[in-house]
Order: C-alpha cells, then sequence, then structure tokens
C-alpha cells in the first residue's frame, strides 16, 4: 500500500462539491465509501476535515487515504467499476436525447431508471453514461436528478467546466423547472403557493420526507391546476423553487390531492380506478436557465407513455398556458 496522495483541485473542476469531485476522481469507488472517508476525516482539504457539501476552489490541495491509490482485489474492483452498457440501453438512452451541444445535453429520463445507483440498484443511469458520450473526450457528468420513477427532462454537463456552470445555476437558484403530475381530487385553490419545512422522518413503513417546522429544510412549490377530470382528478403544473428530496409529492399530498400511484406519501388515496395505469404520475416537462456559453438554454420534454395514457382517459385538455412556467408575479 502507498502513502496518502495529494492532488491540485484544477482550475475547471473551481465550485464543485467535494463528493462530487471525488467521485468523478475515483469511479472505482462507491458512494458509500467515499462518504465514510469523509466522516472520518480521512479526506482533507488543505489540512483541514471537510463535508461532503463543500465546494472547492482552484489550487486547494486535497489529502486522500492511502487506500485510495492502492488497487483492492479484483472482486473489488469488479463490484464497483461500471458494468458494460447492453446495446438495448444504449438504444433507450440515445432515442431520449432532447438536446446536445458541444457542453450540453439534455434527455428525456424514462421513468423506472434510476439516476444513480445505491443499495440494490445495479441499473442506473450513472452507469451509462458513457453511451451518452459521443464524440466527446470528456464522459458526460450528472448535474442534478431525478426521482426514479419521475420522468423527463435531466441535464448532462460534457465537460468539467460546463458542470461546474451548472452546478452553479442550480445553486443560484437561475434554473427554472417545470413539472406536470395528474393528482387524485382537485386542489382548493385552485393554484397557490406552498411553503413550509420538510425533513426526513422514520416509520413503520421506512424513511420519508414530512412536515418537520422544527428542524426541516424550507421547500416552496407554487402550482396551477391545468385541468380536471371532476372532483377526482386534475392536471397540475407544479414549479418548484427549492429543490428538497420528493418536494412536490410531499407537497401534492399537503394538498390533499396526492400524485397518482404514489402510494409512498399518498396510500390508497394515490389509486382512482382500475381505468388508470398504474405508475407515478410526474413528469419533468421543462427547464430553462443560462447556457454555460451565454444565453440561455430552454428545454422541453414529451411526457411519458404512462402520463399520456392516463391524461386521455380523463380526457384533460392542454390549454395555451400548459407549457409557461408560473408568472413572476405570481410568486410575490
Amino acid at each position: 500500500m502507498t502513502g496518502p496522495q495529494v492532488i491540485a483541485v484544477d482550475p475547471d473542476e473551481a465550485d464543485q462539491r467535494i463528493d462530487r469531485w471525488l467521485r468523478r476522481r475515483l469511479p472505482s469507488k462507491s458512494m458509500g465509501e467515499l462518504q465514510k472517508w469523509l466522516r472520518t476525516g480521512q479526506v482533507r482539504v488543505d489540512g483541514r476535515r471537510v463535508k461532503g457539501g463543500e465546494r472547492l476552489a482552484a489550487g486547494q490541495a486535497v489529502r486522500l487515504p492511502p487506500q485510495s491509490v492502492a488497487e483492492g482485489s479484483t472482486e473489488e474492483q469488479t463490484r464497483h467499476s461500471p458494468r458494460p452498457v447492453s446495446p438495448a440501453d444504449v438504444e433507450l438512452l440515445r432515442d431520449a436525447v432532447l438536446h446536445c451541444d458541444d457542453q450540453v445535453l439534455v434527455i428525456n429520463k424514462p421513468a423506472g431508471l434510476a439516476v444513480q445507483g445505491g443499495s440494490g440498484t445495479h441499473r442506473h443511469l450513472d452507469g451509462m453514461l458513457d453511451a451518452l458520450r459521443f464524440d466527446a473526450k470528456e464522459r458526460p457528468r450528472l448535474v442534478h436528478r431525478l426521482d426514479k420513477d419521475t420522468s423527463g427532462v435531466l441535464l448532462l454537463a460534457r465537460t468539467a467546466k460546463a458542470a461546474t456552470a451548472l452546478t452553479a445555476g442550480f445553486r443560484l437558484r437561475e434554473a427554472r423547472k417545470l413539472y406536470w403530475a395528474v393528482v387524485a381530487g382537485c386542489p382548493h385553490p385552485a393554484a397557490g403557493r406552498i411553503a413550509n419545512r420538510i425533513g426526513k422522518k422514520g416509520s413503520a413503513h421506512g424513511e420519508r420526507m414530512a412536515e418537520d417546522e422544527d428542524d426541516g429544510k424550507v421547500a416552496v412549490t407554487f402550482f396551477r391546476t391545468l385541468d380536471h377530470a371532476g372532483r377526482s382528478a386534475a392536471l397540475l403544473a407544479l414549479e418548484p423553487r427549492t429543490g428538497r428530496t420528493h418536494q412536490l409529492r410531499v407537497h401534492c399530498a399537503l394538498l390533499n390531492t396526492p400524485i397518482l400511484g404514489d402510494a409512498k406519501y399518498g396510500g390508497e388515496a394515490a389509486f382512482i380506478g382500475s381505468g388508470v395505469a398504474r405508475g407515478l404520475h410526474l413528469h419533468a416537462r421543462a427547464i430553462r436557465m443560462p447556457h454555460p456559453a451565454g444565453g440561455i438554454l430552454a428545454v422541453r420534454a414529451p411526457v411519458s407513455s404512462i402520463m399520456k395514457e392516463t391524461m386521455t382517459f380523463l380526457g384533460f385538455h392542454l390549454g395555451p398556458d400548459a407549457d409557461n412556467f408560473l408568472e413572476e408575479d405570481f410568486y410575490r
């Protein structure tokens, strides 16, 4: 085993989170292992302990523990190294491309495909990104996330510099994201603002997000009803102004209109009849944000087959404002 390794942060890696920087520098290591290094102080920046969310500056010295440069067993390398992408998954991802330039790639993520791996999750987008390299020298990088069962717009950076710029855009809330959701029931009022604090809570059904005014983080969502089928269901436009875990699912449940198919937060109320397709009815419809090269990046994603089938079954009609982001005065 060799000694500790010290790596200087490159200028195009500035402003990255240390946990993501480690993941990109050490693709053979699991995120769980890297997080353990951070928790136990085995990773140091300029000689001090850091948390995973701390952002790096160009020229900072990152100390890695000895095991980061010593190769593990063949079994360990096999477990953590990216798996070959099947021809079917290559075709799936390339068919999902909505926009591609030399810095940014945008796909319409299929529902059911996890963005990153975890316990028991071996098939995920992060492990398939070589299929979206095309002619680029670098492997695409994830810059934000969608839940496994949410479909729609997902941005990827094609260079480290673009990743830094896009990540900053999300952090500074320059990105505007529009979602469509089919919900059980109709919200009253038909449009409005939800603002509260949500945090993780343990329960007999596992960990989930819930309202937590004492220790939770601020979560803000604006919503508007686009159409409804009597009182049984509605199609909502949702614009989150914060990015908390499961935020839209929690907020729709708090409106007493859980997203169709969302048993975790809606229980039995999230299912309204045998004629409606199964699955979570939440779709990231559009995004608008500054492009790393200047100007504005604006992309829309066609709805999934599940959403389309349900919207047709319920007789929803989309008005001319369905794709509009919520008006600025709506935030007052």
